[in-house]
């Protein structure tokens, strides 16, 4: 598998196993403290191939995601389930412990993720669906999130991950009633 986008990872390592996966070029940040040269080779990137953003499911990795997305608009992101990326030992969380056929859903995704939305999911979308401010939020946040593979995010962040991961309005209405269906069946 060929992919145009040029890939942001952390690090060599995440490098190594995304060209186990597939046939990529990549640029690494060497850390959370993103600097402005790689934020210009991030802009060159995506002005020339486009860019997909993907590093490990953790705090230092959404930091790199969050800066990298409000310097570098339209990038896209692909993203790994918690579970998917934890070393075989157990210490140790990233793009590097997933197996190849991980990082080729994720990045496959991430690709036909990124529509147009035509219309935006709004904060009372989140509040009717029964996502932020209710009992049961936080459990159908952790569903909603595996379902849309954009990772669990508290009730502030839902919006701006939903946002950020361009989620369609019609997209979001057919996870909720998969959310909904899986509530009625426990």
């Amino acid at each position: 598998m060929k992919i145009k986008e040029i890939i942001v990872v952390e690090g060599k390592d995440d490098t190594t196993a995304i060209k186990r996966a597939v046939d990529a070029d990549t640029i690494e940040t060497n850390g959370s403290a993103v600097n402005l040269e790689t934020i210009e080779k991030v802009r060159r990137a995506q002005k020339s191939r486009g860019v997909i953003i993907f590093t490990d499911p953790d705090y230092p990795g959404e930091k790199i995601r969050k800066t990298i997305t409000e310097n570098v608009p339209g990038c896209k992101h692909a993203f790994l389930e918690k579970e998917a990326a934890i070393a075989k030992n157990g210490k140790g969380v990233g793009v590097e412990h997933a197996s190849p056929e991980t990082i080729r859903e994720a990045l496959k995704c991430a690709q036909l993720m990124h529509e147009t939305i035509t219309e935006e999911i709004t904060q009372e979308d989140l509040i009717t669906a029964g996502l932020i401010g209710g009992e049961g939020s936080k459990e159908r946040r952790i569903v909603l999130g595996k379902l849309l593979k954009i990772g669990y995010t508290n009730g502030k962040q839902l919006h701006k991950r939903l946002m950020m991961f361009q989620i369609s309005k019609k997209e979001f209405a057919e996870a909720i009633a998969v959310v909904r269906q899986e509530e009625k069946n426990e």
